[in-house]
């Protein structure tokens, strides 16, 4: 396997996230820009943020997949949230939640960051995601 994941005792818990992701490999994957949209442009999940949050990390499935990798060989997760609120954490988790065993998430995920912007691509995208792995 070319990713270990940890959480060094004296980090912040608890989390959804290792904190400390080690990769091996010599094949770096990058998906960026992944949102709430088909091959066609399209939006999937009809707008609400739980949906968005199963979409991306679908797209970001697809876009792996497409490189060889899977989530087992993400070493970063990085995720950019329009207008986000403390409040929409529920929201936020329980779509990380609804596609987790479809999708092979580990749990805890891969270090993971939720960066609040005040806009995205289009008004009605609420959350863009980045994928980092590594590959042998």
């Amino acid at each position: 396997m070319s990713v270990e994941l940890l959480s060094p005792e004296g980090l912040f818990q608890p989390v959804p996230y290792h904190h400390v992701a080690i990769g091996t490999g010599s094949r770096h994957v990058h998906v960026a820009g992944q949102i709430d949209r088909d091959g066609e442009g399209r939006a999937r999940s009809g707008g609400d943020l739980r949906g968005q949050v199963a979409e991306v990390l679908r797209n970001a499935h697809r876009g792996l997949a497409g490189a060889g990798a899977t989530f087992d060989d993400v070493v970063r997760l990085r995720f950019f949230a329009a207008r986000w609120q403390p409040e929409h954490m529920d929201a936020f988790l329980a779509g990380v939640a609804d596609v987790a065993d479809e999708l092979g998430l580990p749990s805890p995920m891969p270090p993971a960051s939720l960066i609040g912007v005040d806009i995205l691509f289009q008004p009605d995208v609420r959350i863009e995601l980045e994928v980092e792995a590594i590959v042998d």
